[in-house]
């Protein structure tokens, strides 16, 4: 007799099935009926049941003209060197879903070269949603590098660094960064930035072919204070500073120039260096962000944006 757990395993199989015939090779539902042996009825079910357990991830490739003309637009304005817009669900309008299959669709690609690529990481919950989208691959020919700590200051690891995780998925050789996002002091960060295994990996990440980060907005809905990075009276330090938004914890004000003293003194993070030969690409979304993603643009933090089309209107009519 079979067991439950065997019942269920062939239930997701039969439903893959089903999935792949439907939506990869584009069968109808009465030929997916036919070739499984099952009655019409049922084939629908299993197509239904392939989408419900996440068994079929689709992506959109047909190109929208809207999300194509505000792209151009925002590589025009602020001289990107690649932009991609993505459709605002006007029920979640800060998802993640469409930017995160966007940016897994470029990675992907940079992953399938067989010439060696230095891929750094910044962290955050857009990049997490982006690497969720990622299929399994094997790609040790590349590296994968943090661009900041993974750990908190008592030792706990970050919430959301995805070094590790995007590693898993493809099978990548990865360096984390070993330290914790901000030191106690400027002695301290300098101390463990000497260490050698750091020094190796910010010139790892210094190297880095393309790098993709976050942008966080800063004031009380600040991920670094939601997180637990900064306490609020240095959230308030940082506003009065001027600082509008961060990008891996360097915190950056109106004109996308770094706040003098404060955080950034004990920040370990890696600087970013973007250029047109290596991008510095942002995948941020939301209202909550324009603020920061117009300050980065205009400083030149970054000079690649993946957005969606709310967003990419906001920051055209700045």
């Amino acid at each position: 007799m079979s067991s439950a757990g065997d019942q269920e395993t062939s239930r997701l199989d039969d439903a893959a099935r089903a999935g792949w015939l439907y939506y990869v090779a584009g069968n109808t539902q009465d030929e997916i009926a036919r070739k499984l042996g099952v009655s019409r009825q049922s084939a629908q079910r299993l197509v239904s049941l392939a989408v419900s357990e996440k068994l079929v991830k689709v992506r959109l490739d047909h190109p929208i003209a809207n999300c194509m003309e505000l792209a151009r637009g925002l590589s025009e304005k602020f001289g990107l060197v690649t932009c991609e817009v993505a459709p605002t669900d006007p029920d979640a309008p800060a998802a993640l879903t469409g930017i995160a299959q966007i940016a897994a669709s470029e990675i992907e690609r940079i992953l399938k070269s067989d010439h060696p690529k230095i891929i750094a990481l910044g962290t955050g919950r857009a990049l997490r949603a982006c690497v969720e989208q990622l299929p399994k691959m094997d790609c040790p020919q590349h590296r994968i590098v943090s661009l900041l700590g993974n750990m908190m200051s008592d030792g706990a690891a970050t919430p959301y660094n995805v070094v590790i995780r995007m590693a898993d998925r493809v099978n990548a050789r990865h360096y984390p960064m070993p330290l914790p996002v901000f030191a106690r002091s400027i002695e301290e960060k300098q101390l463990l930035q000497q260490q050698e295994a750091v020094h190796n990996i910010l010139e790892l990440a210094r190297q880095a072919d393309v790098t993709y980060v976050g942008i966080g907005n800063i004031g009380d809905q600040a991920p670094l204070m939601i997180d637990g990075f900064v306490s609020r009276e240095e959230m308030r330090a940082l506003l009065k500073a001027g600082g509008v938004g961060e990008i891996t914890s360097w915190v950056f004000d109106r004109e996308g120039r770094l706040i003098d003293g404060l955080t950034n003194d004990r920040v370990a993070s890696a600087l970013l260096e973007a250029s047109p030969s290596k991008p510095v690409i942002a995948i941020a979304v939301g209202a909550l962000k324009v603020d920061a993603m117009m300050a980065a643009l205009r400083g030149k933090l970054v000079n690649g944006l993946i957005t969606d089309e709310a967003t990419a209107e906001s920051l055209l009519n700045y």
